[in-house]
């Protein structure tokens, strides 16, 4: 039966009451739990109120979003029932906020409309599950279940303060986020695919999966699969014995034998030759291999961690990679954002590389201005954080005599770009239509972008169709950017 019409009949039959209450004994939900609902309408809060509490949970219901918010900050939220579209803004514009509250509680969106691009937005920003409403009670029911049971396990494993992050630095939630499956990565020995930008620290992420492992004791080695010779790269992977070709005057390991008993990482593994790919799955699924010119397998017990800044998937379409080694080497998958996507981590991380910039150049620690920061927060560091990395230690080099940073001893290239997306391009006399002076969002560069939203959205009354046709974005990509500015949308369309 739809949740639509069970919302007026409220009393589960008693055998799906059974079967559910088992699976909850099943999952070791013993803990009374906390559940708030988010929703403007009273009669679905009263259901999923009543769902929560047939097995023992405290339920809470909030009406408007900002109550919401009210809510999880000032109490310990496990699960937040969370509806899009409130009388004071869409459900997703929160999403994030609520995730990082204190209890960072669980968020289940449940909503009457389904929008395949919503979805998308909530499962990528950490929603538990997305639901909609004419979903059957025992559904929604299974959901908070399963996401209770998360949070149970979630208990046991090893605290973040405890790991060993090897210079990764940064306290956003999506650096977190990756830190959490970090974790998980490296109490297995699954295989882990890294995935980001050119500069966004892939590298240190592997090794932090290996220094958390219990692999920790033994190599760590390095592939970088855009430096293999073509015509020497099983030699170099599987070793050779003497004899083997001209030159081969002695027996050689190759690096997956070197990584035996520990971790063998390989860098770009998307340039891995498709002539290499079938040969290497073998290798990975058994473990072992035959070295150039060998006549008996040799064993390597290896845990692999691959990187690549490439779209697999596209790759895999167009028949440049193997299918079934993506799903060989993709059991976790950590996908690493762009430094313009976690600039809460820009000021952590500066004060991070002066301290240790000076501590090599042997200079006093500097102060920062906060226009230094301010900069730094603006520009769109395509390099990410080798860029930064790069950047801070020519300031703390040009400004080796100077106690305090300030912009102009930022690189010259980026105080040009800087500089360059600062200057605003006239609007025409006379345009009275506030729709007439809006461009592409293409054109805006970052900081701007918070201006040309709330300016859209009080064009367009909060209309997304119109939002999305006057600027030229995608839904998802305007939700998107709508919850990195919090910018809050009420109107029509918003579903």
């Amino acid at each position: 039966m739809a949740l639509a019409e069970e919302r007026y009949n409220r009393r589960s039959r008693p055998s799906e009451t059974r079967t559910l209450a088992a699976q909850c004994l099943d999952a070791r939900v013993r803990e009374v739990a906390y559940v708030l609902v988010v929703d403007d309408d009273q009669l679905i809060c009263d259901l999923l109120v009543n769902i929560a509490e047939k097995f023992g949970h405290q339920a809470n219901c909030a009406f408007t979003l900002a109550v919401a918010l009210d809510e999880v900050s000032s109490k310990p939220y496990d699960v937040v029932f969370l509806d899009i579209n409130m009388p004071d803004g869409s459900g997703l514009n929160i999403l994030s906020q609520v995730r990082q509250a204190g209890s960072a509680p669980e968020v289940i969106i449940v909503t009457g409309l389904g929008d395949p691009d919503g979805a998308e937005i909530a499962i990528r920003n950490g929603a538990w599950d997305y639901i909609q409403k004419s979903s059957s009670t025992k559904e929604i029911t299974l959901a908070l279940i399963r996401a209770l049971q998360y949070r149970d396990e979630k208990k046991a494993r090893v605290p973040l303060s405890v790991l060993k992050t090897g210079g990764i630095v940064g306290s956003s939630e999506e650096i977190i986020s990756c830190l959490d499956i970090m974790a998980q990565a490296a109490n297995s020995d699954a295989s882990v695919l890294i995935a980001g930008e050119t500069g966004t620290g892939k590298e240190l992420f592997a090794r932090a999966i290996h220094e958390n492992s219990s692999r920790a004791m033994h190599n760590f080695v390095v592939v970088d699969c855009t430096a293999l010779p073509e015509t020497l790269v099983e030699s170099v992977l599987f070793g050779y014995e003497k004899g083997a070709f001209t030159g081969a005057d002695r027996s050689r390991d190759g690096l997956v034998r070197q990584a035996h008993r520990g971790t063998l990482f390989l860098d770009e593994i998307g340039e891995l030759p498709v002539s290499l790919q079938k040969t290497f799955l073998r290798v990975l699924q058994e473990h072992r291999f035959r070295a150039v010119g060998g006549e008996s397998e040799v064993e390597s017990d290896f845990r692999l961690v691959a990187a690549t800044n490439q779209n697999l998937d596209k790759m895999v379409e167009g028949g440049s990679f193997r299918t079934d080694l993506l799903f060989r080497i993709r059991t976790f998958a950590i996908e690493l954002p762009p430094l313009r996507a976690r600039r809460k981590d820009i000021k952590e991380l500066a004060i991070h590389f002066m301290t240790k910039f000076a501590e090599r150049y042997k200079i006093g620690i500097k102060g920062f201005s906060p226009e230094f920061f301010d900069a730094l927060i603006a520009y769109d560091w395509p390099g990410n954080v080798r860029e930064l990395l790069s950047a801070m230690e020519w300031a703390i080099t040009v400004a080796r005599q100077e106690p305090t940073l300030f912009p102009k001893h930022l690189p010259t290239e980026i105080r040009v770009k800087l500089a360059r997306s600062s200057v605003k391009a006239p609007v025409s006399a006379g345009e009275e239509d506030l729709t007439l002076t809006l461009r592409p969002i293409e054109s805006y560069r970052d900081q701007m972008e918070s201006q040309y939203l709330q300016e859209l959205v009080a064009a367009t009354k909060g209309d997304i169709r119109a939002a999305c046709r006057i600027s030229g974005l995608s839904r998802s990509r305007l939700y998107a950017l709508l919850k990195k500015h919090n910018v809050t949308v009420s109107g029509k369309g918003n579903n």
